[in-house]
């Protein structure tokens, strides 16, 4: 099997106040990205990790692009993308959010545009979908996001110290009043256009949770992804469903309440990670 990925972890931000700076994100993607090659056999050539600065808009959509190219073309039928970041939300200007509001995920340029974040500088679900959608069948493309998803887990925000939520609020209170009322998504949103192959998604928390940064054994990381690698390094033949058990209940254990989810078919969440 050929293998490709693209692992981002973006702590500053080149708009933001050093406030709402993470500190776990490139952790999380050079941690991510040494698994791959250490133990699922990714050739370090294949593995782009975009950090920081290097991770603008414009370079994460041309990175994944030529990543899910090469699945296209037949140059490799495992392709890995894994984004540590912030999550926020943005206007729906396709007409298919019952909230108005598109799930997005912030890139180094984040920044406004009047009173929501600008859609240049950030990666919207519909962005994702129709990457997704260009993924010929044969092809298995994991995706890992360590990134709030919802603005209603503003009202249960983990504030213990060491303990940052990756979510950014829209730039006014206007689109948080309304972020407040929506509707609880799933990860299925994101792969909805999909014709072809699905991606098998893990994501850090339910759409209505907030994801933790937070402080482990010296050093910060998502604790979604802390978790994930610790179980994936100790039973790599535990099926996704049976890891993600594993996952949440450390999670659970280390006081976190954000819920890891799960989306694949039958067969992808009874098979091992990466297979």
């Amino acid at each position: 099997m050929s293998k490709a990925a693209l692992c981002i972890g973006i702590n500053q931000f080149k708009f933001l106040p050093q406030s709402s700076w993470l500190q776990g994100c490139v952790n999380d993607a050079e941690d991510l990205s040494g698994l791959l090659g250490s133990a699922y056999g990714f050739p370090p050539k294949e593995v782009v990790v975009l950090r920081d600065a290097k991770a603008t808009k414009k370079n994460v959509m041309a990175e994944l692009s030529q990543l899910v190219d090469k699945a296209v073309d037949g140059t490799a039928d495992h392709i890995v993308l894994t984004f540590s970041s912030h999550g926020t939300q943005i206007p729906d200007t396709s007409g298919d959010e019952p909230d108005r509001l598109d799930e997005a995920f912030a890139c180094y340029d984040i920044n406004n545009a009047g009173d929501a974040w600008d859609p240049d500088t950030v990666i919207s679900d519909d962005e994702l979908s129709a990457i997704f959608e260009r993924l010929p069948d044969g092809v298995l493309m994991d995706v890992i996001l360590d990134t709030c998803h919802s603005g209603t887990g503003l009202k249960s925000l983990d504030l213990l110290p060491g303990r940052r939520p990756r979510f950014l609020p829209a730039p006014t209170p206007r689109a948080v009043i309304a972020s407040e009322n929506s509707d609880v998504r799933t990860l299925r949103d994101m792969v909805k256009a999909a014709k072809h192959s699905k991606p098998v998604l893990m994501a850090a928390c339910r759409s209505d949770q907030t994801a933790a940064d937070a402080y482990f054994d010296g050093r910060y990381n998502g604790a979604f992804t802390y978790h994930l690698a610790r179980s994936l390094q100790s039973d790599g033949s535990l099926g996704r469903a049976d890891l993600l058990k594993l996952v949440s209940k450390a999670l659970k254990a280390g006081g976190f309440d954000q819920v890891a989810q799960l989306e694949g078919t039958t067969a992808a969440r009874k098979a091992a990670w990466g297979s």
